[in-house]
């Protein structure tokens, strides 16, 4: 089959998590030709990959929310809605019943629009937004609803209005924006739309947005409400939703997702690729090695795992902390967390920039994950596969993967609280202090991957779904 994968703020731009996956995905599967979709936050992305594409992927259509922000102010010509369009954008907005997506698919992608600013200088699009002011919003001023709703639109319309490859089959590896996409595939070409959910994107950007600074409280509910809607794009049209642990579907059920399209496929490893890690526990040295597989981003929390560093020194002084991950996605945040170093005069903590892990992890005694939101992180099962103890936060299936599901195998790590860098701190000094303990929750990790969570479990789930969908029929919205 030609199978286009949509990613959005992944692959092939950023290394690790999702984009790892996407790529095993691809490289494990030959007989398929992939077509990439990949949907940027700036255009100055464009063309700076950071994988080798693998042989089977033969387009890769790139897409930048951020394109439409220098376009020019439009033709100025008179653009009138019908009933049905002002109908189809209302129900984006209003929060209330369902969203009429074929008929906003229409209207966005309408060729009445030579350019967005035709759109969202039309009187009918102010009208709308004057009744959505009355009716929820009568004491916000008038000019920052429009300003906030045109941020809003602007990278919808730029994504809608894209021309997509034609497939076999459409794969989004979340909902948002590539979920719109996935979405719309089905709508225009009639084939079947799979979609993987690893954390909940929905979520995530309701946590991202509660923290922001860049939206003012009162808009706040009306960004969070946009992503679910978003969101509810993808389950409405998808065919078929793999998540990856339990707690990840009965949210999507809670999010009005049919319960009937929900399949669960752990992600997985390959262990013999970590066998001589395994196999080669830490000598007995003076130094106390904790790594940190992770971007050095705010989802990820660094500044946590170096408070909760700080506090382990004083109890461990032997104690070294690596952070093996690239920085250069935030280089504010980057930044920050060197400063936070600094104030707090924590010696041995040491960012190794972009690594070849298993070169690291032999030397670890054990792993550290701070993230605030997670899907099945590949950090922790690579800390498995390599049978060293994990310190994680309770967030996506870390509580799974270390504790398992009643499978009779003992914890390979301990959970804390997300951002309670004194209960992290104190998890971590206990394995510190026992090399008996951090070998024992090793091994059980080992042992779990290697039951659950292998690479070949996972692949083979992939080409059984993928061959579901060889022969389904076309279907339209």
């Amino acid at each position: 089959m030609r199978i286009c994968i949509i990613a959005e703020g992944s692959y092939p731009y950023i290394t690790g998590g999702v984009s790892s996956w996407i790529h095993s995905l691809m490289t494990s599967m030959p007989e398929h030709e992939f077509v990439i979709y990949t949907i940027g936050a700036q255009e100055q992305q464009r063309g700076q990959f950071k994988y080798k594409l693998p042989p089977n992927v033969a387009e890769v259509k790139e897409t930048f929310l951020d394109a439409l922000l220098d376009e020019p102010g439009g033709s100025r010509k008179s653009v009138r809605l019908t009933a049905a369009q002002k109908s189809s954008f209302r129900s984006l907005l209003s929060g209330e019943g369902d969203v009429d997506w074929a008929g906003l698919f229409a209207l966005l992608r309408s060729e009445q629009f030579e350019v967005a600013s035709d759109f969202l200088m039309s009187q009918d699009y102010f009208d709308i937004l004057v009744e959505l002011c009355s009716a929820k919003y009568s004491q916000i001023p008038f000019t920052e609803m429009v300003w906030m709703v045109r941020s809003m639109m602007l990278p919808l319309f730029q994504a809608v209005r894209q021309d997509i490859p034609e497939a076999d089959l459409y794969h989004s590896v979340s909902t948002g924006y590539a979920g719109v996409i996935g979405a719309l595939a089905k709508h225009l070409y009639g084939k079947p739309y799979l979609l993987t959910e690893h954390g909940i994107y929905s979520r995530e950007r309701e946590e991202e947005i509660i923290k922001a600074d860049w939206v003012k409280g009162y808009f706040k509910d009306l960004w969070i409400e946009y992503f679910y809607r978003l969101s509810g794009c993808a389950y409405d049209y998808t065919d078929r939703v793999v998540t990856l642990f339990n707690r990840n579907r009965e949210i999507e059920i809670e999010l009005g997702c049919d319960p009937d399209k929900i399949e669960i496929i752990p992600n997985g490893v390959n262990d013999q690729d970590y066998a001589d890690v395994a196999q080669m526990p830490p000598k007995e040295e003076t130094k106390i090695r904790i790594g940190a597989i992770v971007r050095i981003v705010p989802i990820k929390d660094i500044k946590t795992m170096i408070h909760s560093f700080a506090l382990v020194k004083q109890q461990v002084p032997n104690a070294e902390l690596y952070i093996m991950g690239p920085a250069e996605e935030n280089d504010e945040y980057y930044e920050e967390c060197l400063q936070l170093v600094e104030s707090l005069q924590v010696e041995d903590i040491i960012f190794t920039g972009s690594v070849r892990i298993k070169d690291y992890l032999g030397r670890m005694d054990l792993m550290l994950l701070s993230s605030v939101s997670e899907g099945m992180p590949l950090a922790v099962m690579e800390a498995m596969a390599s049978a060293r103890p994990v310190v994680t936060t309770d967030v996506g299936s870390c509580r799974e993967l270390l504790f398992g599901r009643d499978d009779g195998i003992g914890p390979a790590g301990i959970v804390v609280p997300v951002m309670h860098y004194d209960q992290m701190a104190g998890a971590v000094v206990q394995l510190c202090m026992s090399r008996a303990l951090r070998e024992q929750m090793g091994r059980n990790g080992l042992e779990r991957i290697r039951l659950h969570y292998t690479h070949r479990k996972f692949i083979d789930s992939y080409k059984r779904l993928y061959a579901s969908f060889e022969e389904v029929k076309p279907w339209r919205a």
